[in-house]
């Protein structure tokens, strides 16, 4: 076998190979451990807590004012949707007065992927073929009486 043809061959591999790689991703809050440990029930309040971990991923709108802080690392293969691997989400709760009454921590056990309706979206009226959806509008444009012209039909 000829050099060309090694070389080509060995290209080949090492592309099929990287196609097979996973991309990992991080979204959400970056969550710095030490800090997070720092925020303690009693002592710190909603002035301390955001200027220690910043503000939060989203506040709860109804009830009690809660904050949560939630980071996620996710995996996604080659052609397809990327897939959460691990989370954490941070819930502080606070009393009436703004101090951190509690500091919760969950993880993937809380996640729940959901698939509404698979991939349709149902809608009303009919099912049209392919060649319908294609050719249905010919002969459309134009009929029913709709002359050339302006507003008078002139």
């Amino acid at each position: 076998m000829p050099i060309k043809g090694r070389i080509l061959g060995v290209a080949v591999m090492a592309l099929a190979l990287s196609a097979c790689a996973s991309i990992k991703d991080h979204r959400g809050y970056l969550i710095d451990n030490a800090l997070l440990d720092s925020v303690q029930p009693g002592i710190d309040n909603q002035i301390s807590v955001e200027r220690m971990l910043g503000r939060p991923s989203f506040i709860s709108q109804f009830g009690r004012k809660d904050w949560y802080y939630i980071s996620t690392n996710t995996r996604q293969a080659a052609f397809t949707r990327p897939k959460p691997k691990d989370q954490l989400m941070v819930r502080i709760s606070f009393d009436e007065k703004g101090n951190v009454a509690a500091v919760q921590r969950s993880g993937m056990e809380t996640v729940s992927n959901i698939s509404p309706d698979g991939d349709k979206t149902p809608t009303l009226g009919r099912e049209r073929s392919f060649l319908e959806d294609l050719f249905g509008n010919i002969g459309q444009v134009g009929a029913g009486g709709s002359g050339a012209g302006g507003p008078n039909g002139s």
